[in-house]
C-alpha cells in the first residue's frame, strides 16, 4: 500500500484556550527517526479535548492540532521503526511519550511520568487528515473493530479499563455520568459477572434508558440513593460535588475512583462519610499495558460501541454537543477536506 504524499495538509487548529478550532491548511509532518506518519481515519471525540479547548488543563502547546483517540493507516516510517510497517492499521492513545528512565517508568508507573508528553495537548493530535506518532506508543487495532467503532477505546476504553482496574474484585459498581467511557465499562462488567448502578443528571432518563439498554441493574439521578449499598464507584463526570455523593453511597471498605483528567472543586464533606476506611483515588493517564490488556479483552467481551460520526470540519458542533451533554456513546470526526 502507498499513500500519494502532499506537502500539506488540512487541520482543525485551536490557537487560543476558549475558542473554537479552526480549520487551516498546514505543512505535512515529517516523522522522527522512532517515529511514523500516519494518515488518520477517524478520531474520537474526547472530554479531555474539551478541556483542552475550554482552558480547563494548563499550558497546552498552542497552536495545536487536538485529538487523541486516533486510528489511521502508518503512511511513512522513520529509521528506527521496526514493528510496523506502510499500509498498517494502528491506535494513537493519550500518551504519546515518556523517558523510561525515572522511577515511574522503570517501575510500572510510566503513567505518571513528570516528563510525559500527550496527543492532542503538547503532541499534535488526530483533528487532522495526518499526525505524526512515536512509533513505540502506538497499537495495532483488532480486526475486529472498523475504524470508527475502534477509536473511542484509545482513551474512552483505556481510561474506563484503568479506573475499573482500580476497584478491584467490586461486585457492586456505580458509574456516575454514562458517557463514552461509561458504556465500554458497563459492557466489562456485564462479561465479568458485575453489577452496574449507573447514575446521570437527574433529568437525563435519554441517559438513564441508554445505561438499562446496556446493562444496568438500578439508573437514577446522582442526587439520588441506589437499590444496593456500592462496593465501588466510578466519577468520570468532572463534577466535584459527585465526589460526597459517591462516599455516601459506598459500603465500609469501598473506594470511590475519579476517572478524570480534570474537575471541578470537591466540597467539603463530613469526614463521617470516609471514615470506615473508604478510599478516594484518581486515575492519571494510562500505561501501554493497559492498552495491551484491554485491546486484546475487548474482542472476547465483545465490546460494541456506539458512536456517532460527524466530518472532521463539523468538530466544533462535535464539541459543543459534548459539553452539553447531547451525546450517547462517542462522537467520532471522519476527515472530509
Amino acid at each position: 500500500m502507498t499513500f500519494p504524499l502532499n506537502d500539506s495538509m488540512y487541520a482543525m487548529v485551536l490557537d487560543a484556550p476558549g475558542h473554537q478550532v479552526q480549520k487551516r491548511r498546514l505543512p505535512r509532518p515529517q516523522p522522527a527517526v522512532d517515529e511514523m506518519l500516519v494518515k488518520v481515519s477517524a478520531c474520537a471525540v474526547c472530554r479531555t479535548d474539551l478541556h483542552v479547548v475550554d482552558g480547563e488543563l494548563p499550558h497546552p502547546k498552542l497552536p495545536i492540532v487536538p485529538g487523541h483517540e486516533i486510528v489511521g493507516r502508518v503512511a511513512a516510517c522513520g529509521t528506527n521503526v521496526q514493528n510496523f510497517s506502510i499500509g498498517d492499521r494502528v491506535g494513537i492513545p493519550w500518551l504519546g511519550w515518556t523517558c523510561g528512565v525515572c522511577s515511574y517508568c522503570l517501575s510500572g508507573y510510566e503513567n505518571l511520568c513528570t516528563k510525559a508528553k500527550f496527543t492532542g495537548y503538547e503532541i499534535d493530535g488526530g483533528y487532522a487528515e495526518y499526525t505524526v506518532a512515536d512509533a513505540r506508543y502506538c497499537f495495532r487495532i483488532p480486526d475486529d473493530y472498523s475504524d470508527i467503532e475502534a477509536a473511542p477505546l484509545l482513551c474512552a476504553g483505556l481510561i474506563g479499563y484503568r479506573a475499573l482496574k482500580m476497584t478491584g474484585d467490586a461486585e457492586r459498581v456505580g458509574i456516575y455520568g454514562f458517557g463514552a467511557a461509561a458504556h465500554i465499562v458497563a459492557q466489562i462488567l456485564g462479561y465479568q459477572g458485575r453489577k452496574l448502578f449507573a447514575f446521570t443528571r437527574a433529568e437525563d432518563t435519554m441517559a438513564q434508558d441508554f445505561a438499562a439498554r446496556m446493562g444496568a441493574a438500578w439508573a437514577g439521578g446522582s442526587n439520588t440513593t441506589p437499590s444496593e449499598e456500592l462496593d465501588a464507584a466510578i466519577i468520570f463526570a468532572p463534577v466535584g460535588a459527585l465526589v460526597p455523593a459517591a462516599l455516601r453511597a459506598i459500603r465500609p471498605g469501598g473506594i470511590v475512583v475519579c476517572g478524570g483528567i480534570h474537575m471541578s472543586d470537591i466540597p467539603a464533606f463530613p469526614y463521617d462519610i470516609l471514615w470506615r476506611e473508604k478510599s478516594v483515588v484518581s486515575v492519571a493517564n494510562l500505561t501501554r499495558r493497559d492498552a495491551e490488556e484491554f485491546l486484546a479483552m475487548a474482542p472476547k467481551v465483545p465490546i460494541r460501541v456506539t458512536t456517532e460520526s460527524l466530518p472532521l470540519s463539523q468538530a466544533n458542533t462535535a464539541l459543543s454537543r459534548l459539553r452539553e451533554g447531547k451525546l450517547r456513546g462517542a462522537a467520532v470526526l471522519i476527515p472530509d477536506f
